[in-house]
């Protein structure tokens, strides 16, 4: 008996000496090729997802490209060209540069040509792309050979200038004249105004809201905007918020009157353009109804 229990102690013990056989608590001890298989199935894991990753990530770039680089789906080995061969040269600086000049002209043509056309409206008939692309070239390498920087921006301000000046002269001229028609008056700011229809109702303070129908021509008869046009055909404001030739008109005409009013550029919107429609120191005319006056 005591033989058996003496063997028996002699393996347990053994038993927890031997790597092979011992057990923590934690649980067995991996192999080599169990914990080889564990990175190969996460190095799959991961490959799968970010493969995943890479194919969602080109939502929406599609209708991008199409946009912003006319580049269809026609085109998309051409695009994959040059995709691999910035992806591959990510540290290359040339070809960095040459990307963004790729990009530069694109903005270029897209952006600031149209925005460069609309500044020289009315002083030249059109933009000239091969000049003004020389220009820009010229100003990059520091080329001062046809005009330098301050020419340039002495030339571009006394030109505009000169079309300020002219259409300021258009309409004060046009007042001048407008100014000896029958039933137009002339108050002491400049602003002139014929009475279509006067009303009887209350008059407006600065900070009363008045409801009006309008309509804005330039002086060469152009209609800028009109209420009459919209749904409602009414607008709602009060006669500090607008231009000065209206806050004075507004806080003169009683409700139910119709006037039209002829607005000197310096009470209308100065040197400021007013997108397509409105030159800078632009005179202006307007009809205005009062329909209603809100007293505060």
């Amino acid at each position: 008996m005591k033989k058996i229990i003496l063997t028996a102690l002699v393996i347990v013990a053994s038993a927890a000496f031997c790597p092979s056989m011992a057990q923590t608590k934690k649980g067995k001890k991996k192999g080599k090729a169990e914990v080889e298989l564990a990175q190969k199935n996460d190095s799959l894991r991961a490959d799968s997802l970010s493969y995943a990753q890479g194919m969602v990530s080109t939502n929406g770039l599609l209708p991008f490209l199409r946009q912003n680089y006319g580049v269809d789906e026609s085109m998309m080995d051409d695009f994959l060209s040059g995709y691999a061969e910035a992806m591959a040269n990510t540290s290359d600086a040339r070809l960095r540069a040459r990307a963004a000049g790729v990009q530069v002209a694109h903005m270029m043509q897209e952006r600031v040509m149209p925005g460069a056309r609309k500044e020289l409206s009315g002083l030249v008939d059109s933009l000239h792309a091969d000049a003004f692309n020389r220009g820009f070239i010229a100003a990059l390498r520091h080329d001062n050979s046809v005009m330098t920087d301050s020419a340039a921006q002495a030339q571009l301000k006394q030109a505009r200038t000169q079309q300020s000046d002219a259409v300021k002269k258009v309409g004060t001229d046009f007042l001048a004249a407008n100014a000896k028609k029958k039933g137009v008056q002339t108050t002491a700011s400049g602003l002139q105004y014929r009475i279509i229809k006067q009303g009887n109702g209350p008059v407006a303070k600065a900070d009363d809201e008045v409801v009006v129908r309008y309509e804005g021509r330039l002086i060469d008869g152009t209609v800028f905007d009109s209420s009459y046009n919209r749904k409602p055909d009414t607008a709602t404001f009060k006669p500090s918020q607008v231009i000065k030739g209206w806050t004075e008109a507004l806080t003169m005409m009683p409700a139910g009157s119709t006037w039209e009013l002829f607005i000197p550029q310096n009470l209308a919107y100065g040197e400021r353009a007013m997108g397509d429609k409105i030159p800078a120191y632009s005179t202006l005319i307007f009809t205005v109804e009062v329909v209603e006056v809100k007293a505060k």
